[in-house]
């Protein structure tokens, strides 16, 4: 079925006559009209569809799909414009495809360009096509005294948002100013408070005029700025009703507009840095459900519905969601999203324990994050690649745009719902990267930020637990209690990660057995520590449930070596590839961690590896055919 037979107004043939069921005999037809038309003067031909709308609006008719035929023929006329744009301006809020189509013959017709451009952008923004609402956008707002100039902006702020860059959002708003706002002064704020601008959002807020009519769109996008300033304030927990109230307010208006960010996204980011992935779940369903945002936004919803079961240690529902966002658009994955996509596939990939993929995944993801700059809204997936570049040593990689995201933190007064999941990441990464010193600001803040953050409490404790693994003296209660506690907060796979890290490292059985099965009951399919973790080989010995250590095919010591690596370098780099670090390495085989960093160090030049992410790549190749190729 076609778009045409869902234009208003239109009064055409019953399904009997449509074009996709016409028999031999209406080709026919039409291959006869076509002759005739080719064979008919221009001049007359014109006459005749002059006399034809002529005639359709003195009966009080509309020209409904005989004003389409027309434009398409090229005939201009005032009053098939006029009809062409009434049918788009209607489908806009529902069908933006068919809008577009519409106020393009309306053109062809003879349309003003200026006049509906803003709508024309907008349509074209709603079906994902970011480059055709960019450059409409841009040709509206180089006239002067353009019409529809909000709506323009309005547009503009949003494909700018989705391109990933946010702060251009922002600029936009500046250049229409306080004086010029009216009713976009919410969307203006979500983009300014979301590149650190709050003093700016309240400017353009106090300058807005009151809200007329309370209709639901109003009432949600009021809700949504009231909710994302209180997200800043001292008291942010009440900042997640408020925004889930405005998603149900966009959902219930049913209607379709360009924003920086959708209510539904903004509520799950705020339950998802609250430690409740499962309200982000829930929410994020019902937008998807309701339609909210329009096409545009749907990839970005399934999205960060992937994002809410990765944390919830659900890989399963998260690659259901992230097929869906990409089969959701017609148009490939805007650069923000895309962004968050390669984030999702280095999570997935690490949390998998899958060295491979990860170092793959950290390959995509490097690539995405040079089209996009850091705002508010993309502090999570910036600390998953913290992590994960720290796993890899490569965290150069991601230390500009980190320095970005905790000066604009700054600029918030570093508020504790958006700081505390960024912290509790640069903790992680330190603890990988063994740096002490980069690990005290980090925690110090967590615990500070504990006295109005119940997340910030149990993840002060979770870090504190770790050192004390990590330093070999802790108790294994203590360890439970923090592994339990960040299940409880929706990362049963940090916590199963914490107990089999300890149970590792028990210098008692019982504690290692109790460990182990606070690890299973967190995370089931963790019937021992997760790949990675430092296993000593007694201890592996000694409990039936444990994983061996990750065996990534053959190249073992028996088997003849064709790398040009030494059988002590082929030992180091099959721990290199499992994430070890070179403490980790020498407990493994007993050598010292100078020693097993000099190994590697040997084992980059023998390889020609000018990097640590080359030198991965080159040990699976040169450790056999057990090593997929990158």
């Amino acid at each position: 079925m076609t778009g045409h037979d869902h234009m208003p107004g239109h009064y055409g043939p019953g399904a009997e006559d449509h074009p996709l069921t016409a028999t031999t005999d209406t080709w026919d037809a039409a291959t006869a009209r076509y002759a005739l038309l080719k064979e008919t003067p221009p001049a007359r031909t014109r006459a005749m569809q002059k006399e034809l709308v002529d005639k359709t609006i003195q009966d009080g008719q509309h020209l409904g799909e005989l004003a389409r035929d027309l434009a398409r023929t090229g005939f201009k006329d005032p009053r098939v414009v006029a009809e062409l744009e009434r049918c788009a301006d209607e489908a806009l809020e529902n069908d933006p495809r068919l809008a577009a189509e519409l106020y393009a013959e309306a053109l062809l017709a003879g349309g003003d360009e200026a006049a509906k451009a803003a709508r024309r952008a907008q349509a074209a923004a709603a079906t994902g096509d970011l480059d055709a609402a960019g450059r409409i956008a841009d040709r509206l707002l180089a006239v002067p005294e353009a019409p529809d100039l909000r709506l323009g902006v309005d547009v503009a702020s949003a494909v700018w948002a989705q391109r990933g860059m946010l702060s251009r959002s922002a600029d936009t708003y500046s250049w229409l100013g306080p004086n010029r706002i009216d009713g976009s002064a919410p969307l203006a704020a979500v983009a300014m408070i979301g590149t650190g601008n709050a003093a700016a959002a309240e400017e353009f807020l106090a300058a807005a005029p009151p809200s007329g009519s309370p209709t639901l769109l109003a009432v949600a996008l009021s809700l949504t700025q009231e909710g994302l300033r209180r997200t800043l304030g001292p008291a942010p927990e009440l900042a997640l009703p408020e925004l889930i109230r405005a998603s149900d307010m966009m959902n219930a208006a049913g209607t379709s507009i360009p924003l920086p960010e959708t209510p539904g996204a903004l509520a799950a980011l705020c339950a998802l840095h609250s430690g409740e992935p499962e309200v982000a779940d829930t929410v994020l369903k019902a937008a998807l459900a309701a339609g909210q945002g329009g096409d545009a936004a749907r990839p970005r919803l399934f999205l960060l519905r992937a994002w809410s079961s990765m944390q919830q240690d659900n890989a399963d529902d998260a690659i259901l969601a992230i097929n869906e966002a990409l089969k959701a658009n017609h148009w490939s994955l805007a650069p923000r999203d895309e962004f968050l996509l390669a984030a999702l596939e280095v999570g997935l990939a690490r949390r998998g324990s899958d060295m491979h993929e990860l170092v793959l995944a950290w390959e995509r993801a490097r690539e995405a994050m040079m089209h996009v700059s850091v705002d508010l809204f993309s502090l999570l997936p910036w600390g998953e690649l913290m992590i994960t570049a720290a796993r890899l040593r490569e965290s150069r990689r991601v230390g500009h745009y980190l320095d970005n995201a905790w000066e604009l933190l700054g600029r918030l007064g570093k508020p504790p719902l958006w700081s505390v999941p960024l912290h509790w990441a640069a903790v992680q990464a330190a603890l990988l990267s063994e740096d002490p010193a980069g690990l005290a600001p980090h925690a110090a803040a967590l615990v500070r930020a504990s006295e109005h953050s119940h997340l910030a409490s149990v993840l002060a404790t979770g870090g504190k637990a770790w050192v004390s693994v990590l330093a070999g003296r802790f108790e294994a209660s203590d360890v439970e209690t923090a592994a339990r506690g960040l299940a409880a907060v929706g990362m049963p796979w940090e916590g199963a990660r914490l107990a089999g890290h300890a149970a590792a490292h028990a210098d008692e059985r019982r504690d290692m057995v109790k460990l182990l099965a606070c690890a299973r009951d967190i995370h089931p399919q963790s019937a021992a520590p997760p790949a990675g973790a430092a296993q000593r080989p007694e201890d592996a010995r000694s409990s039936a449930t444990a994983q061996p250590v990750m065996d990534f095919g053959n190249g073992g010591p028996g088997t003849p070596d064709t790398s040009g690596l030494s059988a002590r370098e082929r030992e180091v780099g099959r721990l290199i590839l499992e994430g070890k670090t070179y403490r980790e390495i020498g407990e493994a085989i007993y050598i010292s961690p100078r020693t097993a960093e000099h190994h590697v160090a040997r084992m980059r030049r023998r390889l020609g590896a000018e990097n640590r992410s080359e030198l991965l790549v080159r040990l699976r190749l040169a450790l056999g055919e057990g090593y997929p190729p990158p």
